[in-house]
């Protein structure tokens, strides 16, 4: 079984609908053993997510809390126009972001659009990975989608969450495409908790024992390594103190 060092899909009580704060976290974290831990709050769009003004004083939280170092993310929620919600200021303030569609405020446009409107989202610079790309209810074009993230430098994420919640139509079947595409052009993955609870912080059993049935490659799987994820959003370890 790999073993990940590394959470960067995951949200504090400035969501919304999540249950931890910063420090209990990166304390769940640190118990955990993980090195790297990324606070990714939900953007403009979800309900009784935080204010756009969060983002841009993002800065006077520590770089290392309880020995983990912290980055900071943003979850963009894919718009069925393709536009962005989160303003240029604060996306500037972020080390990365993530995009993905979330059914309580997007209207499934069908594969084509889907994909569209997600490919939209990958042409951003900071928009690194993909979330949660898995659900049937807003299905995808997974060759699209692959190429597209090849082209655009964005890595896709397997969400060990999906594996828990009953309401995620054949996510298996399109994990399953889409690592074989993944593996077949090179293109990296991460996987992730989306922990909405210190709880649920690192724990991502089950997407890993998923990645381990379908034999896919541990090389294309960034956050086994600190430095991959680094190296993959473009920061130093000097940021770190």
């Amino acid at each position: 079984m790999m073993t990940l060092t590394c959470d960067i899909h995951t949200h504090t009580i400035a969501s919304g609908h999540a249950y931890g704060t910063i420090r209990e976290m990166a304390q769940a974290a640190s118990e955990k053993g993980l090195s790297l831990l990324g606070l990714s709050e939900h953007g403009p769009g979800i309900p009784g997510t935080c204010d756009p003004f969060y983002f841009k004083a993002l800065d006077v939280i520590p770089r290392t809390l309880y020995g983990v170092h912290i980055i900071h993310g943003c979850e963009l929620n894919v718009t069925n126009d393709g536009v962005n919600l989160l303003d240029s200021k604060c996306m500037k303030k972020l080390d990365y972001a993530l995009a993905g569609i979330h059914t309580t405020c997007y209207e499934n446009a069908g594969m084509d659009q889907n994909t569209d409107n997600v490919i939209a989202f990958m042409k951003d610079p900071k928009v690194c990975f993909i979330s949660h790309p898995d659900d049937s209810h807003t299905p995808l074009c997974y060759p699209r989608l692959v190429e597209a993230a090849k082209t655009w430098h964005v890595a896709l994420e397997v969400n060990s969450s999906s594996f828990r919640k009953p309401n995620r139509l054949n996510f298996r079947e399109n994990y399953t495409e889409m690592l074989q595409l993944c593996e077949k052009m090179d293109v990296p993955i991460i996987v992730s908790s989306d922990a909405h609870d210190p709880f649920w912080v690192g724990m991502t059993r089950e997407a890993e024992a998923f990645l381990e049935e379908v034999h896919f490659p541990e090389r294309l799987i960034l956050n086994v390594e600190e430095s991959r994820i680094l190296d993959f959003i473009g920061l130093s370890e000097e940021i770190f103190g």
